[in-house]
């Protein structure tokens, strides 16, 4: 059995976004944004999906703010726990 390739957890979209948009990728290098990445998806729950589309017609208003508050927690621990490494 093979598992179709456009499944993906609708969260990695919404980490992207948040990196983007608040211009992380400015202040940080690859490595350090797949660390960022890596360990806010880690924090936040799985919410898969096979077409991002399909999102913007069955998710509500109020879930997706509060998917965003989520993202942008796990943003911070994540950066707050590499500052805390180095």
């Amino acid at each position: 059995m093979q598992l179709d390739l456009e499944i993906h957890n609708f969260y990695e979209y919404l980490v992207v976004e948040y990196l983007v948009y608040h211009n992380f990728n400015e202040k940080y290098d690859q490595e350090y944004l797949a660390d960022i990445s890596c360990l806010a998806l880690t924090q936040l729950p799985a919410r898969y999906i096979r077409h991002d589309i399909d999102m913007a017609f069955f998710l509500e208003r109020e879930e997706r703010q509060e998917m965003n508050i989520k993202v942008a927690e796990a943003i911070d621990l994540a950066v707050s726990y590499l500052k805390n490494k180095q």
